[in-house]
């Protein structure tokens, strides 16, 4: 059907460029080894940073609310999809932040997409950093707002971006990622909100890969930088360090009230469910309770991403466990991460649009949950792979 031609022809065009997602399925619980089209491989690349995923006592607590509270909330949280577990997380997430309120929303995504509207709107002028995520992206279009793209972590150019466009709206906000999923550097959270504070600017930053990575017993880039009570919004999710589902934003309690009154996800879609809410609590108590996994994870990423740069490899200027092995051309990164997956290692490519053009690479992800014995047997497989395609 001629409808169709398009979609066949663009579909073609992203085979014939290495650039067609080959999406992969998984027949196992998250962890350090998974069953991916019925073939057992040490994993690499999920957001399962802490290994909570498949924690027992996140699910146990699942199981817990599922025979407690029903399956579903089976409405919003304004008309009858409130229950007290809702309400006890967002008491935990924002006592375990050091913000003065919090409130969920259905995914990280979401809270993106139901925070920026809220703020501004056609009138205003959104300062964000030219790498932030595609959920940031999207929540500027929705709100209408103009958007001022500055350099990427660069404070200075932040800066002259905000003077010269003094006077041109009404309300504006500057957003950033805290830690940039796809190359590891972590925003100047200090600097920005310096910025932020002399030009009477609210501040958002989003922290989905710094909770549970970044601060004290992973409380996150505001925790990282000491900031508690100077950055207005943070915004993150549940679904990687804390293995679950779900987003958050914790910050001023002025705010919070208000994305209460207009946040559109939190507004016309159902709440997170009771499983999810008790999971995300139990994560909450665990990370409360010891800084071991945390621990474990630093450790792990600091020796895979030594022993990485030792033979030959470019992982790129990552200063957290996030590990992009730079390879630039998007079939490289696709026949290399065949190949490993032919030997046992499940490691995606990723490429545009996900990343600049020219910018392909393979991101590992390093997890609590690996052992000694599976960096070892990663990094000999890399090895080999690399080696064996000329990337080394």
């Amino acid at each position: 059907m001629k409808r169709f031609d398009w979609m066949q022809k663009e579909i073609r065009n992203l085979k014939g460029k290495g650039l067609f997602t080959n999406i992969r399925t998984l027949s196992s619980p998250q962890g350090a080894w998974l069953i991916v089209d019925n073939k057992k491989v040490l994993n690499f690349c999920s957001n399962n940073y802490l290994g909570l995923a498949n924690h027992p006592k996140l699910k146990e607590a699942a199981q817990s609310a599922i025979k407690k509270y029903g399956v579903g909330p089976a409405a919003v949280r304004t008309i009858a999809g409130t229950m007290d577990l809702h309400n006890e997380l967002e008491e935990r997430i924002a006592k375990f932040k050091g913000a003065e309120a919090a409130i969920t929303f259905q995914s990280g995504f979401a809270a993106n997409l139901g925070t920026i509207p809220a703020l501004v709107g056609k009138k205003d002028v959104v300062f964000s950093d030219e790498l932030n995520h595609a959920s940031i992206i999207d929540g500027c279009r929705l709100s209408g707002a103009r958007v001022v793209r500055y350099i990427h972590c660069d404070p200075n150019h932040l800066e002259q971006v905000i003077k010269e466009n003094e006077d041109t709206y009404e309300k504006a906000i500057i957003i950033t990622d805290g830690v940039f999923s796809m190359d590891g550097d972590i925003a100047p959270l200090d600097r920005l909100q310096e910025i932020a504070e002399g030009y009477d600017i609210l501040l958002a930053v989003d922290d989905a890969h710094g909770e549970g990575v970044l601060g004290k017993g992973g409380r996150g880039i505001v925790d990282h930088f000491n900031l508690h009570g100077k950055v207005d919004i943070e915004i993150g999710t549940f679904s990687k360090a804390f293995g679950v589902i779900g987003g958050i934003v914790a910050g001023n309690a002025i705010i919070i009230d208000w994305l209460k009154q207009r946040g559109r996800p939190f507004l016309f879609s159902s709440a997170m469910t009771p499983p999810d809410v008790a999971a995300c609590i139990a994560a909450v108590d665990i990370l409360e309770s010891s800084t071991e996994y945390v621990d474990k994870l630093w450790k792990n990423a600091e020796y895979f991403k030594s022993e990485m740069s030792i033979n030959g490899f470019d992982i790129g200027h990552s200063k957290t466990p996030i590990t992009p092995i730079m390879l630039g051309d998007a079939p490289l990164a696709q026949n290399m991460s065949k190949d490993l997956f032919e030997n046992g290692i499940f490691a995606t490519p990723i490429g545009y649009p996900t990343v600049p053009k020219g910018k392909a690479r393979i991101r590992v992800m390093i997890s609590a949950a690996h052992s000694q014995e599976d960096l070892n047997q990663g990094l000999e497989k890399f090895i080999k792979s690399g080696k064996d395609l000329g990337i080394i």
